[in-house]
């Protein structure tokens, strides 16, 4: 079915639900967004809550496009929880769905998709950078402390997979971020410079890494063009890591996969990973105020980032919620029966503990 697409700019249902003083930009007024306004989600709609498009500027003059979910009947001033995550995804994926459900017990959400990806603007496309990214999460936290329906002083942020590392690297320079879930996180600027497992960890392999980035750099500017990898492998080879299964489990199937996502389809800008090679997200974690709570499966690949980033926070309301026998995709959508792609996902996302977590730091 053809999908029927609006262009949108700060349209003013948002205003409705957001009063931001009806203040904007020059950048407000001339960057336009296509929106999807059709449900094209990878999880079912619930009809507890509800839902808009809405859009918001960044520092950089960036328009990021954002599901907005409220319960129904709200009143007052609610709690609010701004989502995003994981690399490589969109708002129609994981986040999404821990927006909508947060949203059903009785928070504001804003599921929203990063500069250079998905429906929000940027170019060129499928670009990453470690300050612009964080940059997103506190624009986030701009457009909801400015919304009528959401208590300023009382706004939670959600990180998942790699965008777990950039909520806890927000979190250290945002005080008005009081509450920050970190869900089967990656820290990316890790990865980047010592590959997974920390198997590349020597100056030599890391210099190899950047002569390869800094070619391609060179090629992308004199061709215009910036040639994307990275997105999940396919076919699926017969001895690929069980990690890698589970990625193509989740976003190659029904199950997760989404046109807009990277990961579903052709990656990342190759080029454009220059700047996560010498960044250290995680260096001011130990000053981090407010509340965390870092949630890792127990078989999950990238366990080890969660409990190492948890070793760097201090004071008595951090938390480590270890999920057993839960992979890293897991806590994606809660892990799925064999009825993959049917909306019956099993309980791995500990959403009671989410709940108390964010109605305890948020009051």
């Amino acid at each position: 079915m053809k999908k029927s697409i609006v262009k949108a700019v700060l349209a003013a249902s948002v205003l409705t639900a957001c009063n931001s003083n009806k203040q904007t930009t020059d950048n407000d007024m001339k960057q336009e967004l296509n929106l999807v306004q059709e449900w094209d989600k990878t999880f079912p709609k619930s009809d507890k809550v509800d839902h808009k498009k809405v859009t918001f500027t960044n520092l950089f003059g960036i328009t990021l496009a954002a599901d907005m979910y409220t319960p129904k009947e709200a009143t007052g001033k609610l709690p609010a929880i701004a989502v995003c995550g994981p690399f490589g995804a969109v708002k129609e994926q994981s986040s999404g769905l821990y927006a909508q459900t947060m949203a059903e017990r009785g928070f504001v959400t804003l599921a929203f998709d990063p500069s250079f990806t998905g429906e929000s603007g940027g170019e060129p496309r499928r670009i990453a950078s470690p300050d612009i990214n964080t940059e997103d999460y506190s624009a986030a936290v701009d457009f909801l402390s400015n919304c009528e329906l959401v208590d300023p002083d009382r706004i939670g942020i959600i990180g998942i997979c790699g965008w777990g590392g950039f909520a806890l690297n927000v979190a250290a320079v945002d005080p008005r971020i009081k509450a920050t879930v970190a869900s089967t996180m990656y820290e990316l600027t890790r990865v980047n410079e010592k590959g997974y497992f920390d198997q590349n960890d020597s100056e030599d392999e890391r210099y190899k890494m950047r002569q390869m980035v800094a070619r391609q750099r060179t090629e992308d500017f004199r061709t215009g063009e910036h040639p994307r990898a990275g997105g999940v492998v396919d076919p699926l080879p017969d001895d690929a890591p069980q990690f890698v299964k589970d990625y193509y489990d989740y976003y190659k199937t029904p199950r997760g996969y989404h046109e807009r996502s990277g990961n579903s389809t052709d990656g990342w800008a190759t080029g454009g990973m220059m700047p996560m090679m010498n960044t250290r997200l995680l260096h001011y974690a130990g000053e981090i105020r407010s509340a965390v709570l870092i949630i890792h499966g127990e078989k999950a690949h990238s366990r080890y980032m969660g409990e190492d980033a948890f070793k760097l926070l201090k004071g008595d309301n951090k938390q480590l919620l270890i999920i057993p026998g839960a992979s890293h995709c897991d806590l994606y959508d809660g892990g799925y029966t064999e009825l993959v792609g049917k909306g019956e996902p099993k309980n791995m996302i500990p959403w009671d503990k989410l709940e108390e977590f964010f109605k305890t730091n948020l009051k």
